[in-house]
């Protein structure tokens, strides 16, 4: 069975929309994939205002930005369609969407964008809204990519997503006997948010007029603040167990101002907060050795390696740092192609896309903590003029 589909994703890290068109292929109960097309528009200023400042607005003023930013998405997709001659050959958006408040423990979550505005725009069939059921079941709703490194990288066990917040994912392979339950179980997975990482690592290169640090140059310059790494390594949240998952705001409201006002230069901020990143992973991952029994050697002896992706896969400071630090798991960290890192994330809302339009499973419970699996996402029919 084949599905072409347009997949979008708005990190925390605000950089833009990554938008791509991907041929799905289920064939003997395997999933392929095919990137046809790819792009990120980056937001203009006006927009990163608004996403900036929506947890401040009034009720009906987050809603009239949830029905603005939909219209607003469905033009984007409208003009990827265009640019790329895709007329008539998209047959579902998997619409993440960009996420303000996120509070599990509530069992709430709301990411801004509405499917139904984004169906209107395009009159194609939408699925959004691809956290709130598993919310609703008791899971944390995060992390929700799991599903897609199961059903379409089966042969790599462990995955670092280094964007706004970082987090990893562990997937036990198939034993001896060639039992495998990635397709209809969840309990040989297990993944959780690290720590926040390039939404804090852009708000420091901003002091210096910089969207980003570039490679991590300006941090290879500075020193690790020792006072400040221990503050930083000392948050609650990185002692509780998993299933966990972090909100944006963590990283803006919480952690940015500890290293603000900790009175460091920018270069030796960003150097101690890339050390911190490094610290947190190399953590998650001997938490992930030692609780989830994750054997980081194969049985012919080979390192099993680390897939990277987002925009940290391209601080080379940062990747450089992690390697010294994960040698010791015997893992070996591999970058893959530049579409992988940039759009990894959209590629799955775009096959959670397509499992919801089939009415299969898509959230994985052994990640979120939910009672059981579920299916996500709510349907718009698109409707064409």
């Amino acid at each position: 069975m084949l599905y072409s589909v347009i997949g979008l994703m708005s990190g925390s890290s605000m950089d833009g929309l990554d938008i791509v068109y991907v041929q799905f292929n289920k064939n003997s109960g395997k999933w392929t994939y095919e990137i046809l097309n790819s792009d990120c528009y980056p937001y203009p200023g006006v927009w990163v205002e608004k996403l900036s400042s929506a947890a401040n607005l009034s009720a009906l003023d987050y809603l009239r930005l949830h029905s603005a930013y939909g219209h607003y998405l469905g033009s984007l997709v409208n003009r990827f369609i265009n640019e790329n001659n895709l007329q008539y050959k998209v047959q579902l958006i998997g619409s993440h969407g960009h996420t303000v408040f996120h509070v599990p423990e509530e069992k709430m979550t709301s990411q801004l964008g509405d499917g139904a505005a984004i169906a209107a725009t395009t009159g194609i069939n939408v699925i959004s809204d691809l956290r709130s059921m598993d919310i609703a079941f008791g899971g944390q709703g995060a992390p929700i990519v799991p599903i897609g490194e199961r059903l379409l990288f089966t042969d790599q066990p462990l995955f670092l997503n280094l964007g706004g917040i970082a987090n990893i994912s562990a997937h036990r392979q198939p034993g001896p006997g060639g039992s495998d339950e990635r397709e209809s179980g969840s309990k040989d997975c297990v993944a959780f948010d690290i720590c926040p990482a390039n939404r804090v690592l852009n708000l420091l290169a901003s002091h210096v007029g910089k969207i980003f640090d570039e490679g991590g140059v300006l941090a290879g310059l500075g020193a690790v603040n020792e006072g400040l790494l221990a503050v930083l390594n000392a948050q609650q949240y990185y002692f509780k167990p998993y299933p966990k998952s972090l909100a944006n705001n963590f990283g803006t409201d919480t952690i940015y101002p500890i290293i603000r006002d900790f009175g460091c230069t920018i270069p030796d901020a960003l150097r101690t907060y890339t050390e911190h990143i490094c610290i947190q992973v190399s953590l998650a991952i001997e938490n992930i050795i030692s609780q989830f029994s994750f054997d980081p050697v194969e049985q012919q002896g080979q390192a099993v390696s680390l897939m990277v992706t987002g925009g940290g896969a391209f601080n080379l400071f940062l990747i450089n740092r992690l390697k010294e630090l994960v040698r010791k798991f015997g893992l070996k960290i591999i970058v893959p192609e530049d579409q992988i890192v940039k759009f990894k994330e959209a590629i799955i809302m775009a096959l959670m896309a397509a499992l919801r339009w089939r009415e299969e499973s898509n959230v994985l419970s052994s990640v979120t903590g939910a009672v059981h699996d579920s299916i996500g996402g709510a349907v718009w029919i698109g409707q064409q003029a």
